[in-house]
């Protein structure tokens, strides 16, 4: 069980850490983007979501405190969600269905973030193949 879980985790964790360099790399360009959306204070948001993005990928990777980890992606997915994909502003049909799309994936990343919390907190130490244990015991 401890490769097939270790394999899931970097399988998971690949998008966002890839994610997480864009926000650095290309951070001019989604802040650009953000703004468009109305997102306040554009680029602190894309350099505080790659943070986010960064250290919640490589804990749930590494697996170093896996359930910190998990819980700063669902702090990463939710407002992401809401503040960059709002589906419900959208008149182009088109449009409306790309942002219902990608509003849809981060609302299900998130609830599959969330099930990670729970798994690597209650599991705990019984979780091989990590650096640490969790940092909450969920029981």
């Amino acid at each position: 069980m401890d490769i097939i879980v270790l394999v899931g985790r970097i399988l998971f964790a690949y998008l966002f850490l890839t994610s997480g360099v864009a926000h650095f790399a290309k951070r001019q360009m989604m802040a650009g983007y953000a703004a468009s959306k109305g997102v306040p204070a554009p680029m602190a948001a894309v350099l505080g979501g790659g943070v986010l993005l960064l250290a919640g990928s490589l804990s749930v990777l590494l697996g170093v405190w896996a359930d910190l980890g998990a819980l700063l992606l669902v702090v990463f997915l939710v407002p992401t969600a809401v503040l960059m994909h709002g589906f419900w502003r959208e008149r182009d049909p088109q449009a409306r269905m790309n942002e219902t799309t990608q509003f849809s994936k981060d609302i299900a990343l998130a609830g599959a973030s969330l099930m990670l919390f729970a798994f690597f907190s209650f599991t705990g130490d019984d979780l091989g193949l990590t650096i640490t244990g969790p940092l909450f015991h969920i029981r």
